[in-house]
């Protein structure tokens, strides 16, 4: 219980961040790689290197980590309905497969698996309608819902109260 009220707060706090709209959007949508896809593979490590590295919200890309796991699951059967297709189903494919997994390191990503290979190509695919979806509705959530909560007399007593401050002061 504890778990998911620190999952909360960690999401409102995001949400409401200083990073733009774009930049909590953008690590959305690239920690939705980690979410989508198994979780130990080489690509997943150079994903993980890119949110640390480009100028996206790190929050963020925890947050679409956590929000995608379960939607990785649940399109694993259509995740590998898509890797079987192309990895057994096409044979014109076959002698790039072949290559690839005769070339060193690439055999690390685990692309010669049918349900990692759907997942990238579905994230790969999805990555700029996922953005552009969730840019809008962050800055949505801060024009509309955010801006109405901070007017509720509710919220301003616990933001103002001095309890709440010492609170702050003291958390982790």
């Amino acid at each position: 219980m504890l778990g998911l009220i620190k999952l909360i707060q960690d999401i409102v706090r995001s949400l409401n961040s200083q990073g733009t709209p774009g930049q909590l959007a953008a690590g959305m949508a690239l920690g939705a790689a980690l979410g989508l896809t198994p979780l130990l593979n080489l690509h997943n490590l150079l994903i993980l290197a890119a949110g640390m590295l480009l100028n996206v919200s790190f929050p963020g890309f925890l947050l679409g980590w956590a929000v995608f796991v379960p939607f990785g699951f649940a399109f694993d059967p259509l995740f590998h309905a898509v890797g079987t297709v192309l990895l057994i189903n096409t044979p014109a494919l076959k002698p790039m497969w072949t290559v690839w997994y005769n070339t060193p390191i690439i055999p690390l990503t685990n692309f010669n698996n049918t349900v990692v290979l759907g997942s990238v190509l579905a994230w790969v695919v999805l990555y700029v309608p996922l953005y552009l979806l969730l840019r809008w509705s962050i800055k949505l959530y801060r024009e509309r819902v955010y801006a109405r909560l901070k007017r509720v007399r509710v919220f301003q007593v616990i933001a103002a109260s001095k309890l709440y401050n010492w609170y702050r002061l003291f958390r982790p």
